[in-house]
C-alpha cells in the first residue's frame, strides 16, 4: 500500500503541476495575441515610404504618405514620422523646380538677347515673366516650408 500511495502521489503531483504549465503557457499565448496597433500595422508601409524617399521618388513618397494617412488615421506617432518625411520630400521637389526653372529663366534671357524679331523677342520676354513668377512661388514655398520644420 505504502507504493501504491507514492504513485499515487506522484500522479496527483503530475497532474497539478502539469494543470499549472498549463494555465501559465494559455496566459502567454493570450498576452502574445494581443491585438496589433494602428502604428504596428502603419510600420511596414512607413518603412517602403522611408525607402522610397532615400530612393529620391519624391512625387511616390508623397503619394504613398496620403495612402498611410487614409489607411491608418489613427497612427498618430507613424502619421508624425510622415509629416517630417512629407516635408522633406516637398523641400526636395521644390529645391529642384527652382533648379531647373532657374536653368530655363537664364536660358530664356540668353535668347531673348540675341534675337532680332521683335514678335520673338516679346514672346520670350512673357516667358521670361512667367519663368520669374514660378521661380519666386517655388522660392516662397521653400520659405514655408523651412518656417514649418522651425515649428517642429
Amino acid at each position: 500500500m505504502d507504493s501504491h500511495g507514492t504513485l499515487y502521489k506522484f500522479i496527483c503531483n503530475f497532474a497539478a503541476m502539469k494543470n499549472g504549465l498549463w494555465i501559465i503557457a494559455l496566459t502567454i499565448l493570450i498576452a502574445s495575441c494581443k491585438e496589433m496597433t494602428e502604428d504596428d500595422k502603419a510600420s511596414t508601409l512607413l518603412s517602403e515610404i522611408e525607402s522610397l524617399y532615400e530612393k529620391g521618388e519624391f512625387s511616390t513618397t508623397l503619394d504613398s504618405i496620403e495612402a498611410l494617412r487614409s489607411k491608418y488615421p489613427r497612427a498618430v506617432q507613424s502619421r508624425k514620422r510622415a509629416l517630417v518625411l512629407w516635408q522633406n520630400a516637398s523641400l526636395k521637389m521644390a529645391q529642384i523646380d527652382i533648379a531647373h526653372t532657374d536653368s530655363a529663366l537664364q536660358s530664356t534671357m540668353n535668347q531673348m538677347e540675341s534675337e532680332d524679331n521683335i514678335y520673338k523677342r516679346n514672346m520670350l520676354g512673357v516667358k521670361c515673366d512667367s519663368l520669374r513668377a514660378r521661380y519666386e512661388a517655388m522660392c516662397g514655398v521653400v520659405r514655408m516650408i523651412h518656417l514649418r520644420q522651425k515649428d517642429q
